[in-house]
C-alpha cells in the first residue's frame, strides 16, 4: 500500500490553476499603495510563475516596483499611469505551460470640484430648469445627491425633482418660490466612499412676471442604444420639463415590460433586475400634461459572455495516433476559438487543424506533448480550458502479479487482462501452461461461461510490444454459492413504532461473510440517522437489523447484502410505515374578489391512512407568519380539492397553503400559491387616536395614528381631515393624499390661541370614500412666547461672574417653558456672544468664565417646545476688576502649643486689579479634603488648632474682583507647650527643644 501512494504522489502533471487573478480596484488613497494580484497551480514538477500585463512579460528582477510571492505579483508603489491594464499569470513546469484568464486592473480616484464660482441661474416662476454638476475626474462609478443650501439639506427627489445617476444634474420640471436657494453638488466614489462637493449654484426668481402652461419636453433619457450584460440590473431614465408637472409612463414596443420590472423616482426609472435575454427590444418613455406630450424611444441589448457547453479533458494516446478534441461555448455575440499550447499560440499546419473549437492532431509525436489550452471569446471576455497531453511509449508492465480470484458455481467467470504498455501489446492466454481455448472477449478479458470445479486453476496471460514483455499468473477457485433469508419479507407499522429485520444466511464454511444493509438500494449509514437503526449480529452467519422510533422517511425496501470473496447475494423486504399526510399539491388561486379567494389543490400521500380534513392557510406582508383563514364550506374535509377563503382583507397580498390532517396527525404544508392581491374596496376602518395641540401661534395641529396597509382597501388611499370651530355649524374639509400621514396643520390668524374645535377624520381610496373617527375637541395652539421678559437687571458679582435677573411676562397663551440668556462684549455682533439656558422657569441666572473689567450687553427671551420668544432691549453691566495677581509673601508664624500666630507682607493691587479688602486663610488637615475659613481685614492672625495632627495653612488676598492667588502653604505640627518661631523667606525649617517640630513647605 505504502508503495502504491508513493507511485501515485510521484506521477507528473502540467500545471492546473486553483486560483486565477480577478479583476481588482485600487484605491489611490489607500493608505498601502501596493497591489496584490493572486495566482497559484498545482502540479508537479511544483509549477514556477511569470506575470504578462497588456501582453508584455514583467521583468520582476530589473524593475524594483515588482515582486512575485509563490504565484503572487505584488506591485509596489502602484500609479493608474503605468499600471492600469490586463494581467495575465503564466505557470509553467517541465510537461509544459498555461496561461490564466486576463484580470483587469483599475484604479479609484475622487477628484475635487473647480474652486471656480459658478454663476446664478435665474428664471422664472413655473419655469423648468437644469442645475449642472460638472463632476470631477473619477473612477469608478459615482454616485450623485445634491444638498440644498446647507448639510444636512438633501433635496428630496419627487415628481417634479430627478437627479440623473448618469449625468449627475438636477432637473426641476417646474420652479416654485420655495426652490430658491443655493444648490450644491455632492459626489461619493462607489469603492472609496470619499466624497466632494461643488461651488454652490444660487438658484434665483425673475421678477418679471409667471410662466405660463406649457407642453413638456424630455431633458434626461436613457442613450438610444443600452449594452447590458445578462444578470445586471438595468435602470433606464426619463425626465420632462413641463408646466403642470408632466406624468412619466412607459411601455415596451414588442411584448410587454417585464413583470419583474419596478418604477421608481416617481416613474422617472424604469428598474429592470437580472436583465435576460427575453427582455432585449425598444422602450419609450412618454412625458403627458395637460399641454401635451412627447415621446423617447431606445433599444435595450443584452449580450452574454461566453460559456462552456464542453471543455477538453487530460488525454493519454499513444504515439501514432490522432488527438481529436472539441470545445464548445455559448454567448452573444457567438464566441470564436483559438488555442494554445504551452501558453503560445497554435497554428494550423500540415498535421495540426483548427475549425470552430475542433482540435485535430494527425499522427502524434512524442513532441506533441504538453498543455493545450481552448480559448473562447467574444468582444465582452474570454474563458480558458485546459488540458494535458501525454504521448505514451512503453513495455508493458502489470500493477499487480499474481491475483487469487473465487468464483461460485455456475455463474460467468472473467480474467482481466489490463498492462499498461504503449503502443497496445499482443496478448495471448494459457492454463497449466497450454493455451486457452476458451471464449476470448475482445479487451483481452477471458470469459468463463456457467463455471464449474474442473475450471479451477492457474491462468496466465502474456502481453508483448515493440519494447518487451510481461506475463499476469491468475489463479481460480470455484466454490458452491451461498443462499440468503430476510424476515419478515413485508411489515406495516405506525411512526414512532419499532421493528426487527432479521438476516440468515447459507454458504461455504471456508469462506468469511460480511453483510450490508440497504435502503431503497443506497446503503445505510447508521450514524447519520440519529440513532434509528441498531446493527445487531449475534451469530457469523446471522445479522439483525432494529430499527426504533420509525419515522416516515424510513419506509422503503430494505436489502441485506451477503458478501465473500466468491459471492455477493442480495435479499429483500418491504416496510410500510402509517403517520400524518403528505404535503398537498401546489394551491392555485382561480377566482379573487375583494374578500374571498377561491383555492384548488391536489391531493398528497396519505401515508396508508386516509385524510380527514384540510387547514387553509394565509400570509401577507402585514401578518405575524402563516394564519388560518375561514373557509367555505367549513370544515375542508379530506375528500375536497377545493375550498373558498373567506373574511379576507381588500387589496392585500395574500399567499395561500393547505395543510391536510388524518387520524394520525398533522402533515407538512403545501407549497405556497403564487401571491395574489385581493380587488380594491371602499376603506372600513378609520383612523385611530385623533387628537392635536402644539405647533405654532394661529395652528390647528390635528394628529392621528396612521391606518395600516392591511386596512386601506385600494390604492390612492388618503385622510379627510374634517373641523369646525365649537358652536359653528359648517365642516372645513382638507384631503391628506398620503397614506402616511399622522399630522395635518391648520393655519388661520383670526382665531385666538386655545380655540376649541371639533376634529374627525376620516379615509379614502379611489373606490370612495370610508369611515370617519368619532369627534374630538382639539385646541389651537398656544404658540411660541409673545412678549420678551420684563425688569432684567444685572449685577456684577466679581472679575468673571454676573447676576442676571428677570421677571416672566405676562401670563397669558404662549407661556414660556424656560429662558435663554445672551451675553456679549460691548464691541462684539450679538451672533458671537454666548447663550445659556435655564433649567426650568427660573428667573435668576449666574453667568460664569467672563472677562474681567469688561462691558457687557445681555439679553433675555422666552422659549417653549414651539420656538422662541422676542428677547428683552440689551442692558449693559461691567464685569469688576480682575483679582490681585501677586500672592501674600514673607509668611511669618509662632507657635506655642496650639495657638498659632501668622502674619504676612500686605498685597498691593496693581492699576487694572481690584483693591485688597481683606484676606482668607484656609486650614485643613493633612489627609482630609475639608477646609476651615477665616476671612480678616489685616495682614495678621492667630488660630487655633485642634490636638494631634499635621495642619496646612495658606492665605489669599480678597478683593471685589475675587480671590487672589494663594501663598505657598505652611504646613505646622501641633505640639505642648513649646515656643518655635519660622520666618518663611529664610527658613527651610523649624526645630526647638532638641527636635524636629514645625514645617515650611515650599
Amino acid at each position: 500500500m505504502l508503495m502504491a501512494q508513493f507511485s501515485l504522489c510521484s506521477e507528473e502533471f502540467g500545471p492546473v490553476f486553483i486560483q486565477e487573478p480577478d479583476d481588482a480596484i485600487f484605491s489611490l488613497d489607500s493608505d498601502d499603495k501596493k497591489v496584490i494580484m493572486n495566482c497559484e497551480a498545482r502540479g508537479n514538477p511544483v509549477p514556477t510563475y511569470s506575470w504578462l500585463i497588456n501582453g508584455t512579460i514583467v521583468d520582476a528582477e530589473a524593475d524594483f516596483r515588482y515582486s512575485l510571492i509563490d504565484g503572487n505579483l505584488i506591485i509596489h508603489n502602484a500609479s493608474e499611469a503605468i499600471d492600469y491594464g490586463r494581467y495575465q499569470c503564466r505557470a509553467e513546469n517541465s510537461i509544459g505551460t498555461v496561461q490564466s484568464r486576463d484580470a483587469l486592473l483599475q484604479f479609484a480616484y475622487l477628484g475635487a470640484f473647480s474652486g471656480r464660482a459658478r454663476g446664478a441661474v435665474s428664471v422664472r416662476e413655473g419655469q423648468g430648469v437644469v442645475l449642472m454638476c460638472a463632476p470631477p475626474p473619477h473612477s469608478p462609478e459615482i454616485i450623485y445627491s445634491w444638498v440644498f443650501n446647507e448639510l444636512p439639506s438633501f433635496v428630496a427627489e419627487d415628481s417634479r425633482r430627478f437627479i440623473s445617476q448618469e449625468t449627475g444634474n438636477l432637473y426641476i420640471s417646474k420652479v416654485q418660490p420655495s426652490d430658491v436657494g443655493s444648490y450644491v453638488c455632492q459626489v461619493k466614489n462607489t469603492v472609496t466612499n470619499a466624497r466632494v462637493l461643488s461651488p454652490p449654484t444660487p438658484l434665483t426668481l425673475k421678477t418679471d412676471g409667471v410662466m405660463g402652461e406649457y407642453e413638456p419636453k424630455i431633458e434626461a433619457h436613457f442613450p438610444q442604444t443600452v449594452l447590458a450584460a445578462k444578470g445586471i440590473t438595468v435602470r433606464l431614465e426619463c425626465f420632462a420639463l413641463g408646466n403642470p408637472v408632466p406624468t412619466i409612463t412607459w411601455r415596451k414596443m414588442s411584448g410587454n415590460i417585464p413583470k419583474k420590472a419596478r418604477l421608481r423616482k416617481s416613474q422617472a426609472v424604469l428598474e429592470i433586475p437580472n436583465i435576460q435575454l427575453e427582455d432585449s427590444g425598444s422602450y419609450e418613455c412618454k412625458a403627458e400634461n395637460t399641454r401635451g406630450g412627447t415621446a423617447f424611444r431606445g433599444h435595450l441589448q443584452v449580450y452574454t459572455l461566453p460559456q462552456w457547453i464542453s471543455m477538453i479533458n487530460d488525454t493519454q494516446l499513444d504515439s501514432g495516433e490522432q488527438l481529436h478534441w472539441e470545445c464548445r461555448a455559448t454567448g452573444k455575440p457567438r464566441p470564436t476559438y483559438r488555442w494554445l499550447r504551452n501558453g503560445e499560440p497554435l497554428n494550423s499546419q500540415s498535421r495540426v487543424e483548427m475549425v470552430n473549437g475542433e482540435l485535430i492532431i494527425h499522427r502524434l509525436q512524442q513532441a506533441d506533448s504538453g498543455m493545450y489550452q481552448c480559448i473562447a471569446e467574444n468582444k465582452y471576455g474570454a474563458i480558458y480550458s485546459s488540458a494535458e497531453l501525454k504521448i505514451l511509449a512503453s513495455a508493458p508492465v502489470f500493477s499487480t502479479n499474481p491475483i487469487r480470484l473465487i468464483a461460485t458455481v455456475g455463474k460467468d467467470v472473467s480474467l482481466e487482462c489490463r498492462p499498461r504498455a504503449s503502443p497496445k501489446p499482443r496478448i495471448s492466454w494459457r492454463k497449466n501452461d497450454r493455451r486457452v481455448q476458451i471464449m476470448l472477449l475482445r479487451n483481452n478479458t477471458l470469459r468463463i461461461i456457467n463455471s464449474s470445479r474442473s475450471d479451477e486453476g492457474s491462468y496466465v496471460c502474456r502481453a508483448e510490444n515493440q519494447f518487451g514483455s510481461a506475463e499476469l499468473t491468475t489463479v481460480l477457485l470455484v466454490k458452491e454459492p451461498m443462499r440468503v433469508e430476510l424476515s419478515p419479507i413485508r411489515v406495516e407499522v405506525t411512526v414512532g413504532e419499532s421493528v426487527v429485520l432479521s438476516c440468515k444466511v447459507t454458504h461455504d464454511p471456508s469462506l468469511d461473510v460480511s453483510f450490508l444493509w440497504l435502503l431503497n438500494n443506497q446503503p445505510l449509514n447508521t450514524q447519520q440517522e440519529g440513532g434509528h437503526f441498531e446493527y445487531i449480529q449475534t451469530q457469523s452467519s446471522t445479522a439483525d437489523l432494529m430499527i426504533r422510533s420509525i419515522l416516515l422517511k424510513h419506509a422503503g425496501k430494505y436489502g441485506c447484502r451477503a458478501q465473500t470473496s466468491a459471492d455477493s447475494v442480495l435479499a429483500e423486504a418491504e416496510l410500510l410505515v402509517r403517520g400524518p399526510p403528505g404535503p398537498p399539491g401546489v394551491v392555485i388561486v382561480e377566482e379573487i374578489t375583494d374578500t374571498t379567494a377561491t383555492l384548488s389543490w391536489s391531493h398528497g400521500v396519505d401515508n396508508h391512512s386516509p385524510i380527514t380534513t384540510y387547514n387553509v392557510q394565509a400570509r401577507s406582508p402585514v401578518s405575524l407568519g402563516w394564519q388560518t383563514v375561514k373557509t367555505d364550506p367549513e370544515p375542508v374535509t379530506g375528500n375536497m380539492e377545493s375550498a373558498m377563503a373567506v373574511e379576507l382583507n381588500p387589496w392585500v397580498e395574500y399567499e395561500f397553503r393547505v395543510v391536510a390532517t388524518n387520524g394520525i396527525g398533522t402533515g407538512d404544508p403545501s407549497t405556497p400559491s403564487r401571491a395574489v392581491r385581493t380587488k380594491e374596496a371602499v376603506p372600513s376602518v378609520a383612523p385611530a387616536n385623533v387628537r392635536g395641540g402644539n405647533g405654532r401661534r394661529h395652528e390647528l395641529v390635528i394628529s392621528w395614528e396612521p391606518v395600516s396597509e392591511e386596512f386601506q382597501n385600494g390604492e390612492g388611499f388618503g385622510y379627510i381631515v374634517a373641523f369646525r370651530a365649537n358652536g359653528t355649524r359648517g365642516w372645513k374639509e382638507k384631503m391628506v393624499t398620503s397614506a402616511d400621514s399622522t399630522t395635518y396643520k391648520y393655519r388661520d390668524e383670526t382665531f385666538p390661541p386655545l380655540t376649541p374645535f371639533e376634529v374627525r377624520v376620516g379615509v379614502y381610496n379611489n373606490k370612495g370614500d370610508g369611515p370617519f373617527s368619532e369627534v374630538v375637541t382639539v385646541f389651537s395652539a398656544e404658540g411660541e412666547p409673545r412678549e420678551p421678559p420684563s425688569e432684567v437687571q444685572a449685577f456684577a458679582i466679581s472679575s468673571s461672574e454676573i447676576k442676571v435677573m428677570w421677571k416672566p411676562p405676562n401670563p397669558g397663551p404662549g407661556r414660556p417653558q424656560g429662558y435663554e440668556v445672551s451675553s456679549w462684549k460691548d464691541m462684539e455682533q450679538e451672533e458671537m456672544g454666548k447663550k445659556k439656558r435655564t433649567m426650568g422657569n427660573e428667573t435668576t441666572m449666574l453667568l460664569t468664565g467672563l472677562d474681567g473689567n469688561t462691558q457687557y450687553l445681555i439679553s433675555v427671551k422666552g422659549f417653549n417646545s414651539v420656538g422662541q420668544g422676542p428677547a428683552s432691549s440689551p442692558i449693559k453691566i461691567s464685569t469688576k476688576k480682575n483679582a490681585p495677581s501677586l500672592p501674600p509673601g514673607n509668611l511669618m508664624w509662632i507657635q506655642e502649643g496650639n495657638n498659632v500666630s501668622l502674619s504676612w507682607d500686605p498685597v498691593k493691587a496693581r492699576d487694572n486689579e481690584s483693591e485688597v479688602i481683606g484676606y482668607k486663610v484656609l486650614l485643613r488637615q493633612e489627609g482630609r479634603g475639608h477646609s476651615q475659613v477665616m476671612r480678616t481685614p489685616n495682614s495678621a492672625v492667630v488660630l487655633t488648632l485642634p490636638e494631634g495632627g499635621t495642619y496646612i495653612i495658606e492665605v489669599r488676598a480678597v478683593s471685589e474682583g475675587g480671590e487672589g492667588a494663594a501663598s505657598a502653604q505652611v504646613r505646622v505640627l501641633t505640639s505642648s507647650g513649646k515656643r518655635s518661631l519660622c520666618v518663611f523667606s529664610d527658613l527651610k525649617m523649624c526645630t526647638f527643644g532638641g527636635r524636629l517640630d514645625g514645617l515650611i513647605s515650599l
